[in-house]
């Protein structure tokens, strides 16, 4: 089968939704992901958008979070106060799906700045409600693509906070959200070590070695000991990438 790295990427991404009951969905690649979930193995997926739409079923790939076709057979549309204190700070949403300009090796994200925060190199678009998300859901996915400049030993800043400083830095703070439990990338997937809450890979996508990770990562990682190699895209997975999600391919080529 013939497919790109960001096709297997996004299918693997969406894989790891399954079982999920309700997932808040993010900008850019987690709103493919997370649509191309609801239109295969989990129908009954409710997808949330942060302009206040609960339960969406959109007619097709949003443009953007604020597209009104998340409107489409919402259970519920509101205002964007009423969708984070009645439904995410109420521990309704068990899955948060992010992407990240920035991570470290605890999950920490980053889309604040690059560079000292006064006098930034790069300004970003800032947290909109992905640090409430990162905190109150029960699980966070993360889908990012593999490069030594977005995974970093350190974030520059600290956006939505993952694992922190590692360990049990994060259950200190007696928050709802258990945190990053995977990111799903165009090279491979990381998953979080139990003790350290630092990434390991745990799974290669097909062809890839590990040498080829380690260049495009920013501190030396480590690998699980039962390696896995990522199952290729389906047929219905492409298909529905192709034709319905991103037949012009803006996130899939």
């Amino acid at each position: 089968m013939n497919y790109s790295q960001n096709e297997l990427m996004i299918a693997a991404a969406a894989r790891e939704l399954q079982g999920a009951r309700v997932a808040f969905v993010g900008v850019g690649l987690p709103n493919i992901v997370c649509n191309l979930a609801q239109r295969s193995h989990s129908p009954n997926l409710e997808l949330v958008y942060e302009a206040g739409v609960f339960g969406a079923r959109p007619a097709r790939l949003p443009l953007s979070i604020g597209d009104p076709t998340i409107v489409t057979g919402a259970v519920s549309a509101m205002g964007m106060a009423d969708l984070f204190q009645l439904y995410l700070q109420r521990g309704l949403i068990d899955v948060g799906f992010l992407g990240a300009a920035q991570i470290d090796k605890f999950g920490n994200i980053n889309t604040t700045v690059i560079g000292d925060y006064q006098k930034p190199k790069v300004r970003l678009p800032g947290s909109g409600g992905a640090a409430e998300i990162a905190v109150l859901c029960e699980k966070i996915l993360v889908i990012t693509r593999l490069n030594k400049r977005a995974f970093v030993p350190r974030v520059d800043f600290i956006t939505s906070p993952g694992h922190l400083e590692g360990g049990g830095a994060r259950k200190k703070l007696n928050v709802r959200g258990r945190g990053p439990e995977a990111v799903i990338t165009d090279l491979c997937i990381l998953r979080f070590a139990e003790d350290t809450r630092e990434m390991i890979v745990t799974s290669l996508h097909p062809n890839v070695t590990r040498e080829k990770v380690q260049e495009n990562i920013g501190w030396e990682v480590r690998f699980a000991e039962a390696l896995k190699i990522t199952p290729e895209p389906t047929e219905r997975e492409l298909e529905l990438i192709r034709d319905e999600l991103d037949p012009h391919g803006l996130y899939s080529r």
